[in-house]
C-alpha cells in the first residue's frame, strides 16, 4: 500500500479500451445502445472496442471499432481524453478519440455484426441534448459520460484543448 504496508486486493488486467466521439458537421454524435450482461440491460454509449489486435495504434483500433459498430469511417482524429476505467480493482484504460469529417461504410463492406453486437441500435443525437441525458441519467456507460462531456468542452473552447490522436498514451 502507499503506506508501505500491504493488504489482499484482487486485480484485473486488461488490454484497453478506445472509444469514439463521433461528431458529424451539424453537431451530432452517434450512439448505439447495446445489451451489456453485468448490469442486466441495454446502455448508451460510444462506439468503443477492447484493444485486442497486438501491435496496432490506437487511432486504427478506434477507427475500426467505429466503421464496425457504426459504419462509420472519419478522416479526423484527435485525443479528447484518457481514462482509467475503474482503478480500484483494474488497470484497464480508455483512450477517447474525436473523430469528424464523417462518411458512410458502403454496404458492401460493412461489417458483419454477431453476439452482443448483433442488435446494436445506432442513433444520432445533438451533443447538447446528449450531455442533457448524461445530467438526466439516461447516459451512465464512465467512457461514453466522460467522452460526451470532454467533446462539449473541447467544442465550447473552440477545439483548442484537443491533441494529436497519437499523443502518447497513459
Amino acid at each position: 500500500m502507499s503506506s508501505g504496508g500491504t493488504a489482499h486486493r484482487d486485480l484485473v488486467r486488461n488490454k484497453g479500451a478506445v472509444g469514439v466521439v463521433a461528431l458529424d458537421e451539424v453537431g451530432r454524435v452517434v450512439l448505439i445502445r447495446q445489451y451489456r450482461h453485468a448490469v442486466g440491460q441495454r446502455l448508451w454509449e460510444l462506439p468503443a472496442g477492447l484493444r485486442d489486435v497486438t501491435g496496432e495504434a490506437l487511432e486504427l483500433t478506434a477507427a475500426r471499432e467505429l466503421a464496425e459498430e457504426a459504419d462509420l469511417r472519419a478522416a479526423q482524429y484527435h485525443l479528447l481524453i484518457d481514462l482509467y476505467t475503474s482503478p480500484g480493482f483494474a488497470d484497464e484504460t480508455i483512450r477517447i478519440f474525436l473523430a469528424r469529417d464523417l462518411t458512410a461504410v458502403p454496404d458492401e463492406s460493412r461489417y458483419e455484426r454477431t453476439d452482443e453486437e448483433a442488435d446494436l441500435e445506432v442513433a444520432w443525437i445533438d451533443l447538447d441534448e446528449a450531455v442533457a441525458m448524461v445530467f438526466r441519467g439516461e447516459i451512465t456507460n464512465a467512457a461514453a459520460v466522460g467522452g460526451l462531456l470532454a467533446a462539449a468542452r473541447a467544442r465550447d473552447e473552440g477545439w483548442a484543448t484537443l491533441r494529436p490522436a497519437d499523443t502518447a498514451a497513459i
